[in-house]
């Protein structure tokens, strides 16, 4: 994908300015933070996993290189291959390797946040092997050449009339006359297609929801089955995914699984909860003849340590931008990263360096509803204002931003000066709001002024009206 962060605003304004996206961003909130809620509601003890998850997490992060040495000895135990990717070009070669041995001209994929990280698609077609996406969001927008606008429903930000058009369009085989007004229909016409693939293809590569020491296996959860047909089908099986993915147990997985359905659809499971563990075994009536595990850092493990640590807890459950009304106005494309919403303002300076993404930590109200809702309980506000802290120290915000937060640091460690600054202030935004009480245009709040009103003071300032009620004067 086209890496587009240091654009966000302009990608804001894009989007805001989109009538069909707007519409179709409506289905967010529709149709995840109810669901959330009420899946969260009937089970009493969600809030004892939430903590029991962060608790296994912390305690992995805190021992990573044990863990990750005990699941390449049991994968290679199985008869499976790991392969350790420092950076995502690493992977990628890698992967390349492995589909040149096994002489495949055509990939199936199941749905892959690091794959998208890694830009494996554009790689393989580059080098003569055909990907193709089996996660129904995934492989509408494959067809459209975008990428995912959202971690858990890639094609979110479309709506039904679209993908009818882009299928008529691409299926060259499609009845002009049969109906697509359905649903139903375009699942229908989607599964035709792909099912003639899965057969085609030599190798599979799914990523993973977890990665189990204990056992060696790798989690993929699912609602479609493509995952499943992706891994059994081909004759080798490729995994991708980042060293955090790894939990010390199946119990472990287990308990985290309980909150990563809940928190992402509403549901009490996915529909599939698949583990794999090793290649084909002799009695195994199907599977892939090549089991290989390729585990990738890039920039993962210069997070340990660090105040952004906290960050590898999350289990990509999307609800973090399901409840984000930034997210909820501009959606995901407009964040230029593979990684949308709060997670991704978090993560995506990480990942690729706070010079390139300064506006994402920025992209939020601090509402707080990313953290409540987090099943990890990661305080993503919290690592938003360290990213901005460090905008600030590299001078990567407009010169007049940081003189005035110097100015205003100034004026808050002299409460006399501070008080005094307030009172006239008061008075003065007071008087040029007038009897509409409103500011349409302010110098220096241009930002704000330029799309809505800004409401003018009223009354005594806040430190005026303490003061009184507990009887004592400024």
């Amino acid at each position: 994908m086209e890496f587009t962060s240091p654009s966000f605003k302009a990608n804001a304004v894009n989007a805001l300015n989109d009538p069909q996206l707007q519409k179709a961003l409506k289905n967010v909130e529709v149709g995840f933070i109810e669901k959330r809620a009420k899946a969260a509601a009937a089970l009493d003890e969600f809030d004892e996993l939430r903590n029991r998850g962060r608790d296994i997490k912390n305690h992995t992060l805190d021992h990573l290189d044990h863990y990750l040495e005990a699941y390449e000895q049991k994968v290679t135990a199985s008869g499976g291959h790991v392969h350790w990717a420092e950076t995502a070009e690493d992977a990628r070669q890698i992967i390349l390797d492995i589909c040149r041995k096994a002489n495949a001209r055509t990939v199936t994929k199941g749905k892959s946040m690091i794959t998208e990280e890694i830009n494996l698609n554009e790689f393989l077609e580059g080098n003569g092997v055909e990907p193709v996406e089996t996660d129904l969001g995934e492989y509408i927008i494959q067809l459209r050449h975008e990428h995912p606008s959202h971690i858990i429903a890639p094609a979110v930000h479309l709506n039904k009339d679209q993908v009818e058009a882009d299928f008529r369009k691409f299926h060259t085989d499609l009845d002009p006359n049969r109906d697509l007004t359905a649903p139903e229909t375009l699942l229908s016409e989607a599964r035709g297609v792909l099912r003639k693939r899965y057969f085609q293809a030599d190798v599979g590569i799914t990523g993973a929801n977890f990665l189990v020491a204990e056992t060696g296996s790798s989690v993929i959860v699912t609602n479609e089955g493509n995952g499943d047909l992706t891994q059994t089908l081909g004759k080798v099986h490729v995994v991708v995914a980042s060293i955090e993915k790894i939990v010390p147990t199946l119990e472990d997985c287990a308990q985290i699984l309980r909150v990563l359905a809940r928190s992402a659809t509403g549901q009490d499971m996915s529909v599939y909860t698949t583990f794999s563990t090793g290649p084909k075994r002799e009695a195994d009536p199907d599977g892939p003849g090549e089991y290989h595990v390729v585990l990738l850092d890039n920039g993962r493990s210069a997070m340990l340590g660090t105040e952004f640590q906290e960050m590898l807890r999350c289990i990509r459950c999307g609800a973090c931008m399901n409840h984000c009304p930034v997210y909820h106005a501009v959606g995901g494309h407009a964040y230029g990263s593979v990684y949308p919403g709060p997670m991704g303002a978090v993560l995506t300076p990480a990942l690729f360096g706070i010079e390139q993404s300064a506006h994402l930590p920025n992209a939020s109200t601090f509402c707080g509803r990313c953290e409540s809702v987090c099943p990890m309980h990661i305080p993503l506000p919290k690592m938003m204002r360290h990213w901005r802290e460090k905008e600030f120290e590299r001078h990567l915000t407009p010169a007049t931003a940081r003189y005035g937060i110097k100015a205003w640091a100034f004026v808050a460690r002299h409460p006399k000066l501070y008080r005094t600054a307030a009172s006239m202030a008061a008075l003065t935004l007071s008087t040029l709001g007038g009897a509409s009480k409103r500011l349409r245009s302010l110098p220096l709040a241009g930002g704000w002024t330029k799309y809505r009103d800004l409401p003018a003071p009223e009354g005594s300032t806040f430190l005026a009206q303490w003061a009184a009620r507990n009887g004592k004067t400024e």
